[in-house]
């Protein structure tokens, strides 16, 4: 597939409208504790501006439910985009409407309209055509570089771009790049390390990975279901009870011979509460009951995935394997990062992502720099490889 790329573009004297994918982590006082994914699109914004366009940047915070809420402002970016791209950055109330359309109206090219969140306008998720229109007459150029959120189909991410000259951003262009590397004939032994909470999101990227993969290590509750659906008492673990029957499935599919390897963890870190206090018990499944939770995966599950990881040449990884904001429940993860970017500097291609796997990192300070490449997205990620086509990219196909 070839797309219309922002290095092709003709931005000179344009106003440029960037859909940005921030929704960064933010606290009640407004204070923004991660910064990542301004700085993953750093390249496209500075291009805009040095094109001598004005950059009009689009985004939404959070989930909004009835229409504009303080807490889901978009204004507190405002100094994080000047520190950042050193120009003046002029803050619209809103995204659409005369008073937005008079701040971009001003601005001047190599400068910087920050919109406010899109989500202030329920049209936005229902990609409702008079909204598109209205975002589409601030600007004369459309750029997206929102992977996080290529697979909605809101008003933001295909409405605009079928009503401007579209392109895909810089940082889109290498996600697309380095994820079609999961999809297109990739390279084996292939494994896939994926965690989080329900079965039913997790389904369609397991399934393909079965077929297209070796070997599929799983933490988290997706860990916790896959032992329930073997038949043992998880005790007090949160798990989803729903996905049972999809996990038996999938098990069942794993079993045949032509199919990755689902391996099931055979020992886990149970706790009676979860705390950096907890007393904690590494301990076989089938020992698992009463009030016992499981937290992390154990050490027996951790050598095996290791040597899962050690024999790969394509390694896939989405979501901490266990409570990692608790350091007592982040041994697995941190052996797990440990082990990939090892196989990384071995020659392996390491693909993770995912806004846990990310804070993760973050949080222990394990260089995100040590894989092959990091996806700024979660869903999207699990999404894309799995095989989805997106209409937001469609949108921007030549």
């Amino acid at each position: 597939m070839t797309y219309r790329l922002l290095s092709e573009a003709d931005l000179q004297g344009k106003r440029v409208l960037l859909r940005a994918g921030f929704d960064l982590p933010m606290e009640e006082n407004g204070v923004i504790s991660d910064i990542t994914r301004v700085e993953a699109i750093e390249k496209t914004m500075q291009h805009i501006l040095k094109s001598g366009a004005v950059l009009i940047i689009m985004a939404h915070q959070g989930r909004p439910k009835d229409g504009p809420d303080p807490k889901y402002s978009q204004k507190p970016l405002t100094p994080i985009l000047e520190k950042i791209l050193k120009t003046t950055v002029h803050f619209a109330k809103d995204c659409i409407g005369p008073e937005a359309e008079k701040i971009v109206a001003k601005a001047k090219p190599g400068e910087v309209v920050l919109l406010e969140n899109l989500r202030f306008h329920p049209e936005e998720k229902k990609n409702d055509a008079e909204f598109s229109k209205a975002l589409a007459k601030l600007a004369d150029v459309y750029v997206n570089d929102a992977f996080t959120n290529c697979h909605r189909v809101h008003a933001s991410m295909v409405g605009v771009a079928k009503l401007l000259p579209s392109f895909m951003g810089f940082n889109l262009e290498q996600e697309i790049k380095h994820l079609s590397m999961a999809i297109e004939n990739p390279a084996r032994p292939l494994t896939l390390i994926v965690a989080g909470a329900k079965m039913e999101t997790k389904v369609p990227v397991i399934e393909r990975f079965l077929e297209k993969g070796d070997h599929i290590l799983v933490g988290g509750c997706i860990a916790n279901t896959l032992i329930a659906a073997r038949g043992f008492d998880v005790g007090a673990s949160k798990y989803d009870e729903e996905g049972i029957d999809l996990a038996q499935e999938l098990m069942l599919e794993s079993s045949k011979e032509d199919r990755a390897k689902i391996h099931v963890p055979p020992d886990v870190v149970v706790a009676s509460e979860l705390s950096e206090t907890a007393e904690k018990l590494d301990l076989p499944v089938e020992d698992v009951s009463g009030d016992m939770a499981i937290y992390d995966i154990g050490k027996v599950t951790i050598e095996r995935y290791i040597d899962a990881i050690k024999s790969s040449k394509l390694i896939i990884w989405n979501g901490p394997l266990g409570v990692y904001e608790y350091n007592r429940f982040s041994h697995a993860t941190k052996r797990i990062a440990e082990a990939v970017t090892e196989a990384t500097k071995n020659g392996a291609v390491s693909l993770i992502g995912g806004g846990d796997t990310i804070d993760f990192h973050l949080k222990y300070n394990y260089p995100l720099s040590a894989y092959t490449f990091v996806s700024m997205g979660g869903g999207a990620m699990l999404e894309f490889i799995s095989g989805k086509k997106f209409e937001s990219l469609k949108a921007l196909e030549k």
